[in-house]
């Protein structure tokens, strides 16, 4: 801690991983980001501020105005402030100076500032990851003052982005369509997305891609940032008239829902920065690795992911003992290590109208309880999985008619119906120790390895005794995760809502992996898996072989497509096995040896995200010492010359010798031959090729069908 103007820095640089944060800390001055981003060889942050003097332009005012940490409204900034806080009205023209520096260590200092006038006291921490350069950033407000503060906003930083950026990436979507991307190119003005539905959403993941027109997925500048948090928050972007750019991200507050008295805290959601000047591919393979290394729990890191049989789209509702039992002996057949019983095994639940919050197996249809299809399971090798859905209540269930006040609403306003369901209370501690023992019993009765966790619809009224609580649900959830994993230290949990309406970075601190998307049309799967892999790395996206026959878009899809669309990410099975063909059954089991053949490449490898036209999908693993790589290759639509463009590999070792084959699917399925994998044999033994050549020169992809995928495998052998 330094707290003497003799011998405080006005200056102070975190560096690690490649990234470079520079700032400007005198005491009693506002704190100042000069510069964030790719390390600078030999830069000092003196030089960075010297070289952003700006200067007073007609029509401004007298002197520039340089923000702060959080451009609060004393600043003057004629951007949208960072905060937002008040005291009836008052107070509300927040300016923070610095007080103090804390260097916790060569990575991570917190700032500490305070507003003499206004009695608001502020603590903003940064933290570099020395492996991967990724910055995570918080900031923690305090009432010092004797009268209630409200704070209707409040952003983790209002960080500067530099003027080589002009264009994001947005990840939009929504239920079933998850992790769209769309470009937009920057303009005066702000770019504003917020998200009320008190989950992470489909439709307004919080996070995104700053980039510069020369930006690939291989090449050139890029920013990625994510706030890691599971309830509403709010992004934005704006470009001033001055020429400046700033990026703020925070939880979206309802109106009271933080009131401070004197002495308390509230502290925003974490915000992730990464940096790259590999392109997006060098962001996202910092933004995996920070996942997997420091965030992730270890009992998801360190063992493999076993292969997953979901039964929710062979029978839905129609749980039947004998079926369920035939379904085990097909999954283990064809090579499944987890069996996961998803809806409908509990109280009156036979449909989504009743039953859902009584968390007891059902004796209508399990006449000894879940002994007995328990025990088929593990006789067969798998683990055991069991859907929930703790957070929801059906009117039509005993929990409802007992405790009918369990639920978050506002009086006098009707809930928004929504799948018969309506959204427990967990700020209330005996809801949440209802939900804990209900669970832990059954976990503890069935031995039970893994749960998916599901949430089935937004919460639009989070009032609790009349107050807004979404922050406090949020924190409840967390809260309740780590209570469950503490009792039970080996269970892992799946986040799913719907598909991914909940899969950031702050529920992967309590869970193992997210359901991508109810979707399980092969086609669509090719698309949001490659928009998710821009955050998160394919060991905790859930990817399943779905039925011929896609339920939610009709579309019919061969059995190896459906496989190649799977076999990158957390690979499962979706499907009822009793209805598909020999052949097919014969051919699913290869795709699932394939996977486990290769599980540890996909699942620990670098990934990478091949540039390609829009009617492919080309996307791989390369080991850490670019040994081996695996790259799948989907053609999705027709292309519009006659023969598909060039594929070029990325991050192989440029004077290394690969031996390429294809191993996907079994039998060729070029339209016309011959074609390079006559010319190449790469059905039987392949042929050696250098890396340069491979990444600079390319392959000529075989003409095939739409809906079609080729996994090219790649051994250096000199």
């Amino acid at each position: 801690m330094s707290d003497s103007p003799k011998d405080f820095p006005s200056h102070f640089a975190l560096r690690g991983g490649g990234t470079l944060v520079a700032l400007s800390v005198r005491i009693g001055e506002r704190p100042l980001i000069l510069y964030a981003g790719p390390d600078i060889d030999g830069v000092e942050p003196a030089e960075l501020e010297q070289l952003a003097t700006r200067q007073h332009a007609p029509g401004t005012p007298a002197i520039p105005l340089e923000g702060s940490l959080l451009n609060e409204m004393g600043t003057g900034m004629p951007t949208s402030p960072g905060l937002v806080a008040h005291r009836a009205g008052v107070d509300w023209a927040i300016k923070l100076v610095l007080e103090s520096l804390e260097i916790e260590n060569e990575h991570a200092v917190s700032i500490h500032c305070r507003d003499a006038i206004t009695n608001i006291a502020t603590s903003h921490h940064f933290a570099i990851d020395a492996g991967t350069g990724v910055v995570t950033c918080n900031t923690q407000i305090e009432n010092c003052g004797d009268t209630p503060l409200e704070v209707q906003s409040c952003a983790a930083l209002c960080l500067p982005l530099g003027p080589r950026f002009d264009r994001v990436i947005n990840t939009a979507g929504r239920w079933s369509g998850e992790f769209a991307m769309e470009e937009i190119v920057l303009f005066q003005g702000a770019i504003t997305r917020e998200n009320r539905s008190g989950r992470t959403s489909h439709s307004a993941f919080p996070g995104g891609f700053a980039q510069t027109p020369e930006t690939s997925q291989n090449s050139g500048l890029a920013l990625g940032y994510h706030l890691a948090w599971s309830g509403n928050h709010r992004s934005q972007i704006e470009c001033t008239a001055d020429g400046r750019t700033f990026l703020q991200m925070g939880e979206l507050l309802l109106p009271g829902e933080i009131e401070l008295h004197k002495g308390e805290c509230y502290q925003t959601p974490d915000m992730l920065l990464a940096w790259s000047e590999q392109g997006l591919n060098g962001v996202s393979q910092a933004l995996h690795s920070h996942l997997s290394d420091v965030i992730l729990d270890p009992r998801s890191r360190t063992r493999p992911r076993p292969i997953h049989y979901n039964t929710w789209e062979a029978v839905y509702f129609d749980h039947d003992e004998a079926t369920l039992i035939d379904l085990v002996e097909k999954a283990a057949e064809v090579g499944a290590e987890r069996f996961v019983l998803d809806d409908g095994w509990f109280g009156s639940r036979r449909n989504e109208t009743s039953g859902l919050g009584d968390w007891f197996v059902s004796s209508d249809i399990y006449s000894e309880g879940l002994t007995k299809l328990v025990n088929v399971i593990r006789t067969h090798g798998m683990e055991f999985g069991l859907w929930f859905e703790p957070e929801m209540v059906n009117p039509d269930s005993d929990l409802y008619r007992a405790h009918p006040d369990w639920v978050l609403g506002v009086d006098g306003v009707e809930p928004i119906p929504s799948r018969n369901q309506l959204t427990l209370d967990l700020t209330r501690k005996e809801v949440c120790d209802y939900l804990f023992e209900r669970i832990t019993a059954l976990v503890s009765e069935y031995a039970i390895d893994y749960i998916k966790w599901d949430m089935n619809r937004d919460t639009h009224f989070p009032g609790s005794e009349g107050r807004a609580v979404m922050n406090r649900q949020t924190h409840a959830l967390y809260a309740l995760f780590e209570r469950i994993r503490t009792t039970h230290p080996d269970l892992e949990i799946e986040s799913c809502a719907s598909g991914g309406g909940r899969a950031d970075f702050g529920i992967l601190r309590h869970a193992d992996r997210v359901w991508t998307s109810d979707n399980n049309d092969a086609r669509a799967r090719q698309k949001i898996i490659h928009g998710a892999s821009h955050f998160l790395p394919l060991r905790v996206l859930g990817n399943h072989v779905g039925p011929a026959t896609c339920h939610v878009t009709g579309r019919t899809f061969t059995m190896a497509f459906r496989v190649a669309s799977s076999l990158l990410g957390h690979m499962g099975l979706e499907l009822d096995l009793r209805k598909e063909s020999e052949a097919d059954l014969e051919t699913l089991k290869a795709g699932i040896a394939l996977h486990k053949q290769h599980r540890s490449l996909i699942h620990n490898g670098r990934f990478v995200r091949l540039t390609c036209d829009a009617s492919i999908n080309a996307m791989g693993c390369v080991a850490e010492d670019c040994s081996e790589a695996l790259f799948s290759y989907a053609k999705l639509e027709e292309e519009t010359a006659t023969l598909p463009s060039r594929l070029r590999f990325a991050h192989l070792n440029p004077d290394s010798h690969y031996r390429l084959r294809i191993v996907w699917p079994l039998t060729n399925p070029t339209i016309s031959s011959p074609s390079i994998i006559e010319a190449a044999e790469l059905f039987k033994q392949g042929a050696l090729f250098n890396g340069a050549v491979l990444m600079q020169h390319g392959i000529q992809p075989p003409l095939i069908h739409p809906d079609t995928a080729l996994i090219y495998h790649l051994q250096a052998e000199r």
